[in-house]
């Protein structure tokens, strides 16, 4: 566990630190666990720095809600690079992981070699949008802290996005390790760094000339359709389509995703 300041940010490294290094980040209601069945297989070639995001795993916060949101929690992870002494690494990131990854790499562009983002956004374009997402945003995170966890998790992963993921033999074991997290603490995170309150990141897309992987499973059509359009706005970035998967497609089709990550990084 490392101290920085109002964050104390849990985090696993796996590999040896002569490899090239790695920053994992999860989605919502993950937690650093996510990434085991992943730093299994890549942690022979590659240094692996898993961490628990605001408001998940072990990672606690001694601080206001705005230490929740995307901009500080961005830092804080820059810190802990620093902290580790790790000036330059890859990054990957899956959803909520995959905002975050990206609101890095446009941000602390020096810090970042090359970056997987899976089922990942540059947010909504409008306000209006925004607007619209943060109502429902907030309303689920009351619905969080009001309910039982468990009853709170299938409720989340019935949308459309996740029904490939549902019909996973290991769905189950899913919902386990996501049942260690506090659903107040995950309310926190969904109210400030949802994609409702997260910043536009469309229009500095362009200027990116870091080597992006833009990964969405054959049965995600929205987040194709994303992919597609952030490819079209930024030359580094390179569109690639996973079979046998939806939405969490290092989950759904582990092999194809890790061959994919390995080629990319080598």
């Amino acid at each position: 566990m490392k101290h920085l300041k109002k964050y104390n940010v849990n985090y696993s490294l796996t590999g040896k630190s002569t490899q090239p290094i790695i920053l994992l980040l999860h989605g919502f209601t993950g937690d650093l666990q996510d990434f085991t069945p992943i730093i299994a297989l890549l942690s022979p070639s590659y240094y692996c720095l898993a961490v628990d995001l605001p408001g998940h795993g072990k990672t606690s916060i001694r601080g206001e809600e705005t230490c929740y949101n995307m901009s500080n929690t961005a830092l804080a992870l820059i810190h802990l690079l620093d902290d580790l002494q790790i000036h330059k690494c890859l990054l990957l990131g899956y959803s909520m992981g995959g905002r975050l990854a990206l609101y890095m790499t446009l941000h602390f562009p020096d810090r970042f070699e090359k970056v997987v983002l899976e089922s990942a956004s540059p947010g909504l374009k409008t306000q209006k949008e925004r607007s619209h997402r943060l109502e429902s945003d907030l309303q689920i995170a009351q619905k969080l802290e009001n309910s039982n966890l468990q009853e709170f998790l299938y409720y989340w992963y019935d949308r459309p996005l996740f029904q490939s993921l549902k019909k996973s033999p290991n769905f189950e074991r899913l919902i386990e390790t996501r049942l260690a997290n506090n659903p107040i603490e995950l309310a926190k995170s969904l109210r400030n760094m949802g994609t409702g309150k997260q910043p536009s990141l469309w229009e500095k897309l362009a200027q990116n000339q870091i080597p992006l992987l833009l990964l969405a499973g054959e049965y995600d059509d929205k987040f194709q359709r994303i992919n597609a359009e952030i490819a079209s706005l930024c030359p580094a970035a390179h569109n690639k389509i996973v079979s046998k998967a939806g939405h969490n497609i290092h989950f759904e089709n582990i092999d194809e995703f890790v061959g994919a990550v390995r080629q990319f990084y080598d």
